[in-house]
């Protein structure tokens, strides 16, 4: 597939005074490609170009990730979900399709908890806050002190050295997406401010023990928006019995494992995720402005109880 075009190009918007970094590109319903951690928007490079021919496409970077500022501050899933709400009511997008991987998964939940009038559906690739485990490599980050040894973990010297040869590699048609987008992750770690900021969210979310966030005990939430659940059958960081869980309890969702696939659904499938991705937005109709109110939604699930 094509990669990032002039047309999705970094743009920057102040909001709250700090500079936020996203790609925008089509026309027509409008649908959000939220990343995860240590990611940025470039993570859907590989489906932008195509679904912009249908959709009004916009990738942020979150704040503390990418080109986006990395102030002190609230890094977790709430404080994320209103400032990508407040994003995209300053590009002036009222409601769309959210997209998350990973982290940006429970940013894609979080949104559509806080602010359900913004989410037309939900898709959920790899999600995480659907359960407790979660690889071991992101669990030690968390460690106390972690942050004082990262520097030597991930020095700028050998991010850079990793950085051209997976350029000289790809140059000459040599990919490896997995191996790539977690190169990314790896080496986006190498700066104090991108590695102060991680540290910080993924505490949000993550303790030594797992995953210290979970959704499913409010999933019934989202049963009147259409929802789609998309999960690399051997997935190392995220186990796919999260992504079956959570269709379980969301009644009506749809749920798509693909074979031989790992963490990163649309760069290692490409082609096959934007097929799942765009005949879901093709037969389902948005919820935003048609779905019960969440005072009436609570108030169903007290009398069923």
């Amino acid at each position: 597939m094509s990669s990032v075009t002039r047309e999705f190009d970094l743009q920057h918007v102040l909001v709250h005074g700090h500079s936020v970094a996203y790609r925008r590109a089509g026309s027509g319903e409008v649908v959000v490609l939220v990343h995860g951690l240590a990611g940025n928007s470039r993570t859907w490079k590989d489906i932008m170009p195509a679904l912009s021919r249908t959709h009004d496409v916009v990738a942020p970077d979150l704040l503390g990730h990418g080109d986006s500022a990395k102030p002190m501050g609230d890094y977790s899933l709430g404080a994320h979900a209103s400032g990508l709400r407040d994003l995209l009511l300053t590009l002036g997008v009222s409601s769309a399709t959210i997209v998350g991987h990973s982290f940006g998964g429970g940013v894609a939940m979080q949104l559509a908890y806080q602010h359900p009038e913004m989410c037309d559906r939900l898709v959920l690739v790899g999600s995480g806050g659907l359960g407790r485990e979660v690889s071991w490599l992101l669990r030690l980050v968390t460690l106390p002190l972690a942050e004082y040894t990262m520097p030597f973990i991930f020095p700028r010297w050998f991010a850079d050295r990793g950085t051209d040869a997976s350029r000289f590699l790809h140059g000459r048609g040599l990919r490896a997406p997995r191996l790539g987008e977690m190169w990314r992750a790896y080496s986006s770690l190498a700066g104090a401010e991108n590695r102060a900021a991680f540290v910080r969210t993924i505490r949000t979310v993550i303790d030594p023990g797992g995953q210290t966030v979970c959704a499913l005990d409010r999933l019934y939430l989202a049963a009147h928006v259409p929802t789609l659940i998309v999960w690399g059958e051997i997935d190392p960081i995220i186990p796919v019995s999260h992504g079956r869980a959570a269709h379980e309890e969301i009644a009506g969702s749809r749920l798509e494992l693909l074979e031989g696939v790992g963490h990163f659904p649309h760069t290692e499938a490409p082609e096959q995720f934007l097929e799942v991705l765009v005949d879901f937005l093709a037969t389902t109709e948005p919820a935003a402005t048609s779905g019960p109110s969440l005072q009436d939604v609570l108030r169903d699930e007290r009398r069923s109880a």
